[in-house]
């Protein structure tokens, strides 16, 4: 029933639809590269997997999985048709598609009514902390598990069918994202099934879940618990903190211009049942998934596992942030309320697209400097971001910018073990230590005789960041000791 209404929909609005997302994909196009974390290293890695068939990457292999794997695969096959960066621009406006309407979908499935007047927020979720980040396969899970969601909340058995194909390639991006339609979905097809307190206890066990999987963390090793300060910070409104201090203004504008919103709406409709009804059921997860930030750690660190599992609570907030705009969409639509929100779209836009722009500079500059190197390089990076930056991961442009040139010795995923490109001891293309891995990205990883011939790209200018050198490395030095480097972190 819900495909069949999706199509209705489609054909009615078919040109509105395609306006909107031209418009939703202009950053994916606006600079030469997409400035996002992580994305350039998942992109470097296809083009690994490249060379690994071709048995032009010595002591580098693939490894079989079944999860996390989705966005590097199609990067390695569309990237052997129409190159890397072409692929890359394709696979990341897909995803971005797949997020954004999705998003819109469940939204509208959960107030039983397009919402129209959430588009500028929704766009700006799409390209909030997550998508800057670069966490590519999360990103396309949650996007599959937003259309899975709506299906499975109020759909039929076609609606199932559709569902869980959706939830198969959920898992193959990322198996957290699996875990928040699984979650979703039950509690939202439970919450129309309940009543009386039946349906009050589908709220208190939510809780008790939650508290159940803090107290399995809690026998793990775990970094970075949030604290009752970050409650404000957790909401989903954080996903629009990105490249520096600015941004946290824009985060409390968002803040306070939603809760205005909100409490005139409740105070206008408060005594409308069919209001109570649509607004119960998004209320009680979005408070849900804000005892869940709580209750779980920053990073774990998970058995027989050399890397740890990071950033899990702000990663969840892309989840949270859907959900409190499921929250404002039960409100009666108002045109105020898509003024309110194109303002704060159309200045997050503006600033990131600066920034953005910024990082770009940066980029070509690397390609400039690795240009002159022999074709099979290896090269390292000690640039860092400004120290008001959000952002996890604004350093792996160079893995980029190494595409059929270089070799990024400090590539991270192989000596994880948590991607399809893997390491053995003594590869010549990217070190097989976590450890010096984590040592390169600081700046203070001591260089071995077998590490040479090695390069450096550095910030040569410690009062303009956006200035950038290359050099030799020395055995015996280490790689972040010229230039600028931020304090040491560990």
């Amino acid at each position: 029933m819900l495909i069949r209404q999706g199509l209705q929909f489609f054909r009615a609005c078919v040109w509105p639809v395609l306006i909107i997302s031209a418009f939703v994909l202009l950053p994916c196009f606006w600079h030469k590269s997409i400035e996002a974390g992580d994305l350039p290293s998942h992109t470097y890695n296809a083009w690994l997997a490249q060379l690994i068939a071709r048995g032009q990457a010595p002591g580098l292999y693939i490894e079989p999985r079944w999860d996390n794997i989705l966005a590097d695969i199609v990067l390695a096959k569309l990237g052997a048709l129409a190159g890397f960066l072409v692929a890359e621009h394709i696979v990341v406006a897909l995803a971005v598609l797949i997020f954004f309407w999705g998003g819109f979908a469940l939204i509208s499935v959960a107030t039983r009514q397009p919402a129209w007047t959430l588009l500028p927020a929704i766009a700006m979720l799409a390209y909030g902390w997550t998508f800057y980040s670069g966490f590519l396969n999360f990103y396309l899970s949650v996007g599959f598990a937003f259309w899975a969601v709506g299906l499975l909340w109020r759909g039929n058995r076609i609606d199932f069918s559709a569902a869980i194909v959706l939830a198969f390639l959920a898992l193959l991006a990322h198996p957290m994202g699996l875990l928040a339609l699984a979650g979703l979905a039950i509690y939202l097809r439970l919450s129309d099934v309940l009543r009386g307190s039946l349906r009050w206890l589908l709220f208190i066990f939510g809780f008790l879940v939650v508290l159940g999987v803090h107290y399995y963390v809690l026998h793990l090793q775990t970094i970075f618990w949030h604290t009752w300060k970050d409650f404000l910070f957790l909401n989903g409104a954080n996903q629009f903190i990105l490249f520096g201090a600015r941004y946290q203004k824009l985060f409390l504008a968002i803040l306070v211009f939603a809760a205005v919103c909100f409490f005139y709406g409740l105070f206008r409709e408060r005594k409308d049942p069919e209001f109570r009804r649509v607004l119960r059921a998004p209320l009680e997860l979005w408070l849900l998934l804000l005892f869940t930030a709580l209750m779980v750690p920053e990073v774990i660190f998970f058995p027989n596992s050399p890397q740890p599992f990071a950033l899990v609570v702000l990663r969840l907030t892309s989840v949270t942030g859907v959900l409190a705009l499921c929250i404002l969409g039960a409100l009666k639509p108002r045109t105020w309320h898509l003024a309110g929100m194109g303002i704060c779209a159309l200045v997050f836009f503006v600033w990131t697209y600066q920034d953005t722009g910024k990082l770009n500079d940066l980029e070509r500059q690397e390609e400039s400097l690795v240009n002159g190197l022999p074709y099979g390089s290896r090269v390292t990076s000690a640039v860092f971001h400004p120290p008001d930056w959000f952002l996890p991961l604004v350093n792996h442009s160079l893995s980029r910018a190494c595409i059929g040139k270089c070799f990024d010795y400090g590539n991270y995923e192989p000596s994880t073990g948590q991607f399809r490109v893997r390491v053995n001891h003594g590869s010549p293309v990217v070190t097989d230590s976590v450890d010096d891995d984590r040592a390169m990205q600081a700046g203070f990883y001591t260089v071995r005789p077998e590490d040479l011939p090695m390069n450096e790209i550095y910030q040569c200018d410690e009062k303009n960041l956006t200035k950038l050198c290359i050099r030799e490395l020395s055995a015996g030095e280490q790689n972040g000791s010229v230039g600028y480097r931020p304090p040491r972190l560990f």
